[in-house]
């Protein structure tokens, strides 16, 4: 795990090759299945394997229902991926969002290395003065690492 002001890191080796690993990931229809927050609902729009700018939409709740808007803008095929995250209004988009979600695996004994990155230095307006208080990086902070783990159990034979 690595800390700065504005990025939170978490890893496990994950018993599973990384391309099946990286599979699930690019699967946006997959993301509630692994999401260890619990705001994740459904993914509303966009492409059924995720590819660089690729955009897509996901259905959220966090205290109420809210839509985002994803765009890939990190892609290694099997080794990287990122989107940066908008509200899906255009007004909203204007004052808040940015913020990163990053999956990085490399191959490690035992099987793959995968490395969760919230990033949120690209973040806009007010929340993100919110979003980096203590409280929320440790909230960040085990939901990754309960999404490691549903990765994990999900692609682990």
């Amino acid at each position: 795990m690595s800390e700065t002001r504005d990025v939170v890191s978490v890893e496990r080796v994950i018993a599973a090759p990384a391309d099946r690993i990286f599979d699930l990931l690019a699967d946006p229809a997959r993301h509630h299945d692994i999401d260890g927050s619990g705001s994740v609902r459904d993914a509303k729009a966009g492409p059924q394997r995720l590819v660089m700018g690729a955009q897509f939409g996901m259905a959220m709740h966090l205290g109420i229902n809210y839509s985002m808007l994803n765009e890939i803008i990190e892609f290694d095929d099997g080794k990287r991926i990122a989107w940066q995250t908008r509200p899906s209004s255009s007004l909203q988009r204007r004052f808040f969002g940015g913020r990163i979600w990053r999956y990085e695996l490399e191959p490690a004994e035992g099987g793959t290395l995968v490395r969760e990155t919230w990033d949120i230095s690209k973040e806009k307006g007010p929340i993100k003065g919110l979003l980096g208080i203590q409280k929320s990086k440790d909230h960040t902070r085990a939901a990754m690492e309960k999404t490691l783990a549903n990765i994990a159990q999900l692609t682990e034979q």
